[in-house]
Parts: C-alpha cells; structure tokens; sequence
C-alpha cells in the first residue's frame, strides 16, 4: 500500500524543497514517489479562490472568519481529491507539500480556548469525513522562527498567485509566530507527527542535506516501507 507523507511548516520553511529531496532520496531506495503541492492555486476553483483571499481581495485576515477561510483550503484538496487517489495508485510514497495540517495550524491559530479545538475538529471531520481525503501515514513539521521565515520568503521570486512580494498571511509577523506556536502544539498532540528543526541551536539555518537526512530518516522509518523492514 502507497504511504502518504505530508511536509508542513510556516511560510518560507523550505517545504517545497525539501519535499522534492525526499522524492529524490526515495528514488535512491528504489521506491515510486510524486509530489503533490497544496494549494493548487491555477488548477482548480477553490484554489483560485484562495489566491484572491491571500491577496486581500475578500477583505483582512481578521475581517475573513477562520471557519469560513478554511472551506476554501479544504475545498482545493477535495477538488484534488481524485488526483490523489491515482497518485497513490502508481507510487510507492506520495510526497505532499502542505495538507490539512496546514489548515488547521493557520485557522485554528486565530482562534483561542476552547473555540481552537472546536475549530480543529470541525475541519478534520470535513477534510477526512465528508470529503474523504486519505490521513497521511506521517507528518513531518519544519520548525522554523517567524522572523526567518520573513527574511525567506523575502528571497523568493514572484509566485503566481500574487504580485506582492508578501501576501496577506506572509506579511504578518505576530500571525506567522502564532501559526509556528500552533503548529508545534499540533506536532506534540500527535503521535504521527515529527519535527524537524530549520536552525542550529545558535539560530542558524541548518543545511538542505541535513534537514533532507533528517526528513528521510522519518520516512524510511514508516513500516514495511523499505523492503526487509517490520
């Protein structure tokens, strides 16, 4: 059966990378693997949707309600959802760069007490119940400081989706740092999570082959993955 591995971590994390070194160090193993990335912003309706909420266009982060923000992501993997299911069937390991990990770390982040959870159940039950999506064999969050991230993603090229150079979630400095606080608290809640830290201990950005090492040493260690492993 095809493993399904998630790659999560705030904005400027190095998820895309490092999702597509995974597949090619599971290529090395001689192990079937795709990468799917999330959202998918040109490729269907929610997720051009999304472009337009990250761009502002529906309003700001606190006039957008985090419940209703987090129909548009879960829409965009529904709307992927029979994509996924084929890309499992022709792989060994699908490689996914954000899933409803991050749905839950960037909505439930706006909320607190008890509203928080409440939130995080309700988005499980439509992203795994009603809309079927498959749970992920393993999660694996990049850790990285909300000051870090800013400094990254102010090193990207033009995404398109958007003409800024930060959009509306990226800009925000207290919001990133609090998406990091709850995705850290979402890693230690769940036993199908890891954690992979992007700085040293003197803060310093670890290299892309460490991180990857690390990151792969997570999926080689998913049962029966490897040929001869329990």
């Amino acid at each position: 059966m095809a493993r399904l591995i998630a790659i999560e971590g705030i904005d400027g994390a190095g998820k895309g990378t490092q999702a597509s070194r995974l597949k090619q160090s599971l290529a090395g193993h001689g192990l079937r693997s795709a990468v799917l990335q999330f959202p998918r912003y040109g490729a269907t309706s929610f997720g051009a949707a999304i472009g337009d909420f990250l761009n502002g266009r529906f309003g700001t982060l606190a006039e957008v309600h985090p419940q209703l923000a987090a129909v548009l992501y879960a829409g965009d993997r529904f709307e992927s959802r029979g994509l996924l299911l084929e890309l499992l069937e022709q792989n060994d390991v699908v490689v996914l760069d954000r899933f409803v990990g991050s749905n839950l770390a960037h909505q439930a982040s706006r909320l607190t007490g008890p509203a928080r959870q409440t939130l995080i159940d309700w988005i499980e039950r439509i992203e795994f119940g009603v809309f079927q999506l498959p749970r992920p064999d393993l999660t694996v969050l990049i850790d990285m400081s909300s000051q870090m991230s800013r400094e990254l993603v102010a090193r990207k090229g033009q995404r398109d989706y958007t003409e800024r150079e930060a959009d509306l979630q990226e800009s925000d400095l207290p919001y990133l740092e609090r998406v990091r606080r709850c995705y850290l608290t979402l890693a230690a809640d769940r036993d199908d999570w890891r954690t992979v830290h992007g700085l040293d201990a003197d803060g310093r950005l670890r290299s892309i082959d460490d991180v990857a090492s690390e990151i792969l040493s997570h999926a080689l260690s998913l049962p029966g993955l490897v040929a001869g492993t329990p």
